[in-house]
């Protein structure tokens, strides 16, 4: 039978398979059950700094909202402060008592100062790594590109320093060179790279002429960025590599592995199947190593990494220019008309 025990970070797992950032983690019985089918890693939900501030400005606006109404009235209310992050942090703690397999913490912080600050608390919950997500959209025309990129290097600087534990950085594809802004983290220390992060992007309603976010899984195929990273990094860097988003089922991760990922996360997948999905994918993964008789993960992960093909072109664009060149034999497969 196939060993798929395989290590991320430095952490060993007893397969690739982790359960990415969800509200997952808050339902006892998902946590239970995606344990029971042999889950390798589980991430928290992510601390958004952002979020903690406007719950504490909500709060705020709430509790003076009917002072000074009455002319004796100086404060209806005791005094109170919100919570901050200490429920988030209890939560985790309380689940990593709880789980029996690596918990990873997750945080999405705005100032250097509060990144290294609550790097420093989840540490403190006992969590076994931690995954910073440098979710930015540019807003302002006035920010150059470079100096979003030097600061968020920094933010990895700092909290690497800050803390012990390893320190993965999930990211989103959209820098004028990707690989190159990777290999700086690289330098600057990281452990790990999630390939990608998922942005909730506005919508528009027509018919009420207002804004809404809709609430969206991952989709098939949305996973061929990833796959396309995993295969170029592979080899070329010293962290350890995360495929994310849109993995959809065992074929798909073991895409991951071939292209060079060493684990791959996934959310929508277990929304979809249930948490007891993890069974059936670990059960396919081994079958298929079975079958094409691999003992370990590392017998085969990177095999189709860019640096492991004689063709060096696989993963840029002369694949485009391949299709164009075949147009006539793709159309008769499938027509237009």
């Amino acid at each position: 039978m196939a060993d798929l025990s395989t290590t991320y970070m430095g952490l060993k797992l007893k397969n690739p398979i982790i359960l990415g950032a969800s509200n997952l983690v808050t339902k006892p019985a998902a946590m239970e059950q995606i344990q029971e089918a042999g889950i390798g890693a589980i991430v928290y939900k992510s601390l958004f700094e952002e979020q903690i501030q406007l719950e504490s400005i909500q709060m705020d606006e709430d509790l003076h909202e009917y002072e000074e109404r009455n002319a004796e009235m100086t404060r209806l209310f005791p005094e109170m402060e919100h919570a901050g992050p200490k429920e988030h942090l209890l939560n985790v703690k309380t689940l990593k008592s709880k789980v029996n397999v690596p918990l990873i913490a997750s945080l999405n912080a705005i100032y250097e100062t509060t990144w290294v600050d609550y790097a420093r608390e989840l540490e403190q919950t006992g969590v076994d790594a931690l995954e910073i997500n440098l979710y930015a959209t540019p807003g302002y025309f006035e920010i150059e590109g470079d100096k979003i990129e030097e600061k968020q290097i920094q933010v990895v600087k700092n909290v690497k320093k800050a803390v012990k534990i390893p320190v993965s950085v999930k990211l989103s594809p959209f820098y004028s060179n990707t690989l190159n802004f990777i290999k700086k983290l690289d330098e600057a220390g990281a452990d790990g790279y999630v390939l990608f992060n998922r942005f909730f992007q506005p919508e528009i309603n027509i018919d009420t002429e207002e804004f809404f976010y809709p609430w969206e899984l991952t989709q098939e195929r949305d996973h061929q960025l990833s796959l396309r990273y995993a295969g170029l990094l592979h080899g070329n860097i010293d962290a350890s590599i995360c495929a994310s988003r849109g993995i959809s089922n065992s074929t798909d991760v073991i895409k991951m592995l071939l292209a060079g990922a060493d684990v791959v996360q996934m959310v929508s997948a277990f929304y979809k199947n249930q948490p007891a999905y993890a069974a059936t994918l670990l059960k396919e993964l081994s079958e298929w190593m079975d079958n094409k008789g691999y003992k370990k993960i590392k017998d085969f992960r990177g095999k189709l990494a860019r640096k492991n093909q004689q063709d060096p072109f696989t993963y840029q664009r002369a694949q485009y220019v391949d299709i164009l060149m075949k147009s006539e034999e793709i159309f008769k497969t499938h027509p237009m008309v």
